[in-house]
């Protein structure tokens, strides 16, 4: 949003009516979807201070740079974690099967996903926030190309549970995938079994801007590759 500020800043100030405009933008009223920014694009395409060929571009270098921001905008916890994350796992990965007794006869909801008939995989997903603001998702999500501080905190992880972890990490112009065994997530330095008083076997793990580079190993660089990476960390279980 900073840069789009100051690139609409930057052709207010051409403007023969600059201070007219900005008085008039601090007494807008804004209702949905007419708000600050559409007034002032209108009001520079009237100006020719702004041909429609510019506008197309500052539109699609918007987009680009923010083309997840609306995930942001899922406040439910459960929303968001649940429906969102696993939907969008879901459709990279199709093959993987949501559980049940049939199945897996001792299930009760304590994974996510069946794959092969023997994988349990547990999704879990975060977004990236400037942890030294305060305010809206929306307000303090970060690029990916932003070095400003942020936490990510993967909660009620249990290991003993499933197989297999799939984070994702949300930024407002990128999303990440790790995949980890869960006795990769249960030895991490980074993993806590302390989460709630009494909570046996569930804890919590903080990816931060200043641990998140440990955890290049178990990135999966593009979606469409997370099934393997899923039954390569199966494999690795033994190993850890």
């Amino acid at each position: 949003m900073d840069i789009l500020r100051k690139e609409l800043d930057k052709r207010i100030m051409a403007l023969n009516d600059a201070d007219e405009l900005s008085r008039r933008l601090d007494d807008l009223v804004s209702v949905y979807p007419f708000n600050e920014y559409e007034y002032v694009i209108s009001s520079l395409l009237g100006s020719r201070k702004l041909t429609l060929d510019e506008y197309y571009e500052i539109r699609d270098e918007y987009i680009s740079r923010n083309l997840y921001l609306y995930i942001f905008e899922i406040t439910g916890p459960r929303t968001f974690g649940e429906a969102w994350a696993q939907g969008h796992l879901k459709e990279l990965a199709p093959e993987l099967k949501k559980p049940s007794r049939k199945d897996d006869p001792s299930y009760s909801g304590e994974y996510d996903f069946y794959l092969e008939g023997k994988i349990k995989v547990e999704v879990k997903a975060s977004r990236a926030v400037d942890s030294s603001l305060e305010g809206s998702l929306v307000e303090r999500a970060l690029s990916s190309r932003m070095r400003k501080p942020f936490l990510m905190n993967f909660q009620q992880v249990k290991p003993d549970c499933c197989d297999v972890f799939v984070w994702i990490a949300v930024w407002r112009d990128r999303i990440r995938y790790w995949v980890l065994s869960s006795s990769e997530v249960r030895e991490n330095q980074f993993f806590t079994d302390k989460q709630h008083r009494g909570n046996v076997g569930e804890g919590q793990l903080h990816v931060k801007d200043t641990n998140i580079a440990t955890f290049d190993r178990y990135e999966v660089g593009s979606g469409r590759d997370i099934l393997q990476a899923i039954r390569d960390a199966y494999g690795r279980i033994s190993e850890t």
